[in-house]
């Protein structure tokens, strides 16, 4: 599980450094991510390390880089 949070932190990294500011869905999406628990495990890691700036709501959260 560890080495998949970090492939998909960046995975989430990339799709973010590409296309700016995304909400969890479009995240999902551009990442290709199994699950949501696949998504947030990969955000978790780049919150971790100070990576994302989340703006929104807890309903629609928005994430980008900093």
């Amino acid at each position: 599980m560890f080495e998949n949070a970090g492939s998909m932190a960046g995975a989430i990294w990339t799709a973010l450094n590409e296309n700016g500011t995304l909400g969890a869905k479009e995240l999902k999406k551009a990442t290709k991510a199994k699950s949501e628990k696949e998504l947030y495990l990969g955000l978790g890691w780049l919150l971790r390390e100070d990576k994302l700036s989340v703006a929104g709501d807890e309903k629609e959260p928005t994430f980008s880089l900093k």
